[in-house]
């Protein structure tokens, strides 16, 4: 039988720490004898025993000394549970996280022992296929890397002077973008706390990517107004199609008209602005905003090919997506003029015959890229070609 001496040490300087580290070396059943000459220590053990579902006998010695024998009771096994049959600290490729998480898991980290009685907390996101992407820890890893300071990685400084057109032109696209950008922010943020956090690596994807938007938002409105010019227009047909992404029925749904369509697109009108931009600051913006935007169209497309994958089915209602999303926007406008005009106008670089046409057959060139690349990812989804051509024509003339 095991014997410790906790000498005059009390239960609350310290011996508890000796009792249960010589416990846990112990089986259910076998005894430890603990030694102690602390007043009134095997009252409080005895306290705590209980608790702890041990049994305990007390003796005296000749020597003075209060002598308790414990014997480790089961239920000590039993308010243990594993979170996981699996205990990794972190996946390996290839590998899944539980395909359900559990409640009682609560905010447990992933592979932790989580004691009997602790409260389930709910995440309404608590299924693998139903938010899952293989690669979101490798996105998160890219994203937390290619995070970029606004005031210093944007030279707000450069010297430029544009006309007054031009520089509205860019006011009013910079109008367009925020709000875009606003609705890009909210989709995954209002999913973001729903999450369970047993699949951390969409939660920090989920997370920079919410961070990404913030920043977009912050330097698009920065350089609306950098030379002092007011927003511009947003108009009714526009707020419309952004709502509508606000009421996507799930996360798979959201990801699919936000990520792979919208902001496929939006990569698109990025490398547009960036190549037409009239200033350097538009540029640089533009440049580095796109790079974050491939980042969420990855991470949206490693998600439905998860998802597709384990279901199927789930292809018809992305296909009725798109379809309900087009006929809510029938009534509506689409693309406003003014967003349009500007688009020809940093085209074009100047208001002569000539340079609009050059303008409108760049922004016609814009469309048709537009449409190409969400067919391209239609089609690596599993829609057949003639039917990813449809949907892709069925995408809201607002772009996003």
């Amino acid at each position: 039988m095991p014997t410790i001496d906790i000498e005059d040490l009390g239960l609350d300087e310290g011996a508890l720490f000796l009792i249960r580290r010589a416990l846990a070396d112990l089986q259910t059943g076998e005894t430890l004898t603990v030694r102690g000459r602390a007043p009134n220590w095997e009252r409080h053990l005895d306290s705590w025993r209980r608790h702890e579902g041990h049994a305990m006998a007390t003796r005296a010695t000749p020597d003075g000394v209060t002598e308790v024998v414990l014997t480790r009771g089961p239920w000590a096994e039993d308010r243990w549970r594993g979170a996981l049959a699996t205990g990794q600290s972190q996946l390996e490729p290839g590998d899944l996280p539980a395909a359900e998480a559990d409640a009682a898991w609560g905010l447990a980290a992933r592979g932790a022992t989580v004691e009997a009685g602790s409260p389930p907390i709910g995440f309404s996101l608590s299924t693998r296929d139903e938010i899952w992407a293989a690669t979101a820890g490798e996105l998160y890893r890219q994203a937390a890397a290619g995070q970029w300071d606004p005031q210093t990685a944007i030279d707000w400084d450069a010297p430029f002077d544009l006309p007054p057109v031009i520089e509205a032109a860019v006011a009013q696209v910079m109008t367009y973008l925020v709000e875009n950008e606003n609705a890009a922010l909210i989709v995954p943020a209002r999913h973001l706390g729903q999450v369970h956090p047993h699949y951390r690596e969409v939660q920090q994807a989920l997370a920079l990517q919410c961070a990404d938007e913030a920043r977009h938002i912050e330097v698009f409105t920065r350089r609306l107004g950098l030379r002092g010019h007011a927003p511009m227009l947003s108009t009714a047909g526009g707020q419309a199609s952004l709502h509508s992404l606000l009421r996507a029925p799930d996360f798979s749904t959201a990801a699919f008209l936000l990520s792979v369509l919208g902001e496929g697109s939006f990569i698109n009108l990025l490398n547009f602005l960036h190549e037409h931009a009239p200033d350097p600051v538009t540029r640089q913006i533009c440049r580095l905003a796109a790079r974050d935007e491939a980042r969420h169209v990855a991470f949206g497309m490693a998600h439905l090919e998860h998802r597709l994958a384990a279901q199927p089915g789930y292809l018809i209602r992305l296909q009725s997506a798109i379809e309900q999303r087009h006929e809510e926007l029938t009534p509506t406008a689409g693309l406003n003029e003014e967003v349009f005009d500007a688009l020809v106008l940093l085209a074009a670089g100047e208001l002569t015959p000539p340079a609009v046409a050059r303008g409108h057959l760049a922004v016609q060139r814009l469309k048709a890229d537009m449409a190409a690349g969400r067919k391209a990812r239609l089609l690596r989804l599993g829609f057949l070609s003639d039917e990813a051509q449809r949907l892709s024509d069925l995408h809201t003339r607002n772009f996003m």
